[in-house]
């Protein structure tokens, strides 16, 4: 993927998740209180990160908007958050000063981490973001590369099957219309809580999500897909397409204990 693709869909992104902020669509809306009162419990229901983050150093990737900042915050730990729009990080901000919690909010793409120093950080907060670039190869690299020896990489992205399903459903269920390997990005869609209007978004292999994260440098530890079923549902609705397509995955990653590469190469011969 050249670098002038990479550059088109950041700035189609930005300014996309920008209008979404002025039309207050969903994921631009800010913490409440009810989130911040047991903190923990909201974001990390499964008990990932342990029961107590108190002065870890966070770094929430792709997490504007002002909730996951704010949240985390309320944790005790030592927040920063990352965001391509800068009216998603404008929420942060306001959040911030109406609380009177201390986020350093910084804009940049999640492929460009170059202003934090090599092991700056604890644990590393990722929510749905990886489908809007088509390289996620330098995301991955970038996380590693700040993340301490044995700090948490927590990971949430789209499944590539709910990507390449269609939104409506045939008789058959939910039919796959578009290609694993499809390079271009994603025709856009309206209306549907299974993708974000006027973004562009792409599919990313099985092997570009677990294993890129794996070659960057880390192990992963746990792997959940958030459950979204409702039998009941009414047809082409989401519960009931996620009867058919798991819509998200997460992934538990944890640093490996050496420097960006882990373990020793090996040398795998195979026969002529």
């Amino acid at each position: 993927m050249d670098d002038n693709q990479q550059s088109i869909a950041k700035q189609h992104n930005r300014d996309a998740w920008n209008r979404m902020v002025a039309g207050k669509k969903r994921f631009t809306k800010p913490a409440k209180d009810d989130d911040l009162n047991q903190p923990l419990d909201t974001v990390d229901a499964i008990g990932w990160l342990g029961g107590d983050i108190s002065g870890k150093k966070v770094l929430c990737l792709a997490a504007g908007g002002g909730r996951q900042s704010a949240i985390y915050a309320a944790t005790g730990a030592k927040v920063t958050v990352v965001d391509i729009s800068p009216a998603m990080l404008e929420l942060d901000r306001e959040v911030a000063a109406e609380r009177s919690i201390d986020i350093r909010v910084i804009e940049t793409s999640m492929d460009d981490l170059s202003m934090f120093a090599t092991a700056e950080f604890d644990i590393v907060i990722h929510p749905v973001s990886t489908c809007y670039l088509p390289s996620i190869t330098k995301v991955f690299s970038e996380v590693a590369r700040v993340t301490r020896p044995d700090g948490l990489y927590i990971s949430q992205h789209k499944q590539p099957t709910s990507l390449q399903a269609n939104i409506k459903r045939s008789p058959n269920g939910y039919e796959l219309i578009e290609p694993y390997y499809r390079t271009g990005p994603l025709p856009p869609v309206k209306g549907t809580r299974l993708r974000e209007d006027g973004t562009m978004e792409f599919v990313h292999r099985w092997e570009e999500i677990i294993g890129g994260i794996c070659r960057s440098g880390f192990f992963i530890e746990d792997f959940v897909e958030p459950f979204h079923a409702d039998p009941d549902a009414p047809l082409d609705s989401f519960g009931d397409r996620c009867c058919y397509v798991a819509p998200y995955m997460r992934i538990k990653a944890r640093r490996n204990l050496t420097q960006m590469g882990a373990v020793p190469s090996k040398k795998i011969f195979l026969p002529e």
